[in-house]
């Protein structure tokens, strides 16, 4: 390990020295890039310049104890050894989990998808529970999420929506609510007041840019349509509304949110160069399902990955066991603590997987 980041200090050094080159500065591309690199790099290098000084000042402490000939002091610097082989002991850790490949869609912005499911009524409800969770949780941490697309039911709950989030590394932070979640709950429209479980789907994607997926003008169908949700005067009036079908996969996508033709198209190809890259994906890892066991889930749509249990005030992820007797909060943004111990244990699984 010490021999490959020595080889990737020589290559940060390296970065250092060029984004600082006038000529390389002159070349926007290639310095944007180059500080990008360097950017990523950063916080391998900080904690390994960490370790190399925790090392270094282990070895000192562990040389003056042997010399040392006072009882009192000898006691300080074996106490002083301990913490500092605790600390060398964690920055290797840490260093193992930095140098772990890189999800390179944990950058991008996400397309959330969130469909009803199993429940009628009451999983169209929760659908639009779950929609206002991740918008108090967007609200909390500087995330701007944007509904692209939506079909309500008369009672206020949700059929289908799509939303893009935007922010940093807002990938990283969602890419682990894919799945079905599974509701337990008394439905307003219970009036016997019995239990009911539903389900709702939630699918995450990364927003794809033109280059990272090709969509042929021969395989779409781009088709114009009214309106059909809030907007006042101008439903119904102008045809801004966009829906377009990609032949090869059959995807449809539908934007609407929009006054305008133009902006409404701009979203609705980003919903598909999303959904397109995401069905390739699918196909490219159900070649290699084997592999999926070094990560937290499968990602399939199919999987049920958390239920929300409110006669026991409980949320239990099944992927990684673990229950938070916090409802409320949760439905009202907190999920810091969940996104917290999914990723440490997707960590966790990939490292071990590289020890096999």
């Amino acid at each position: 390990m010490i021999e490959k980041l020595n080889l990737i200090k020589e290559k940060y050094d390296k970065l250092t020295s060029e984004i600082a080159n006038p000529d390389i500065i002159a070349d926007t591309k290639t310095w944007q890039a180059k500080v990008k690199e360097h950017s990523n790099l950063t916080p391998l290098m900080d904690e390994f310049s960490n370790y190399q000084h925790l090392k270094s000042e282990l070895e000192q402490t562990t040389s003056a104890l042997l010399t040392e000939q006072d009882a009192d002091m000898k006691e300080m610097l074996k106490e002083e050894e301990q913490s500092l082989k605790e600390k060398l002991t964690k920055s290797e850790e840490d260093l193992k989990i930095l140098l772990l490949p890189k999800d390179e869609n944990d950058s991008k912005n996400v397309i959330l998808e969130i469909r009803g499911g199993a429940g009628g009524e009451e999983s169209a409800l929760f659908a639009h529970s779950l929609l206002r969770m991740y918008q108090m949780y967007c609200d909390s941490h500087r995330y701007k999420l944007e509904v692209l697309n939506i079909e309500e039911t008369e009672l206020g709950g949700v059929k289908e929506v799509q939303a893009l989030i935007t922010g940093k590394n807002a990938y990283s932070r969602f890419k682990f609510e894919s799945g079905v979640h599974r509701v337990q709950r008394v439905p307003e429209t219970e009036a016997q007041g019995r239990v009911h479980t539903s389900t709702v789907t939630v699918a995450i994607l990364p927003e794809m840019e033109d280059a990272d997926v090709e969509i042929n003008e021969k395989d779409i169908r781009i088709d114009l349509f009214r309106s059909s949700g809030a907007g006042g005067q101008h439903i119904n009036k102008t045809e801004s509304a966009i829906r377009i079908t990609h032949f090869p996969t059959g995807i449809v996508v539908s934007c609407q949110d929009e006054r305008s033709q133009t902006q409404n198209k701009e979203k609705a190809f980003a919903m598909l160069r999303s959904k397109v890259y995401d069905y390739y994906q699918q196909q490219k890892e159900a070649e290699y399902k084997q592999n999926r066991r070094s990560q937290v889930g499968t990602g399939d749509r199919s999987e049920r990955i958390r239920t929300y249990n409110f006669p026991q005030g409980r949320v239990t992820d099944h992927r990684i066991g673990l229950s938070l007797y916090n409802i409320d909060g949760f439905m009202n943004g907190d999920l810091d603590e969940m996104i917290d111990a999914l990723t440490v244990a997707d960590q966790q699984a990939k490292l071990a997987a590289q020890d096999e």
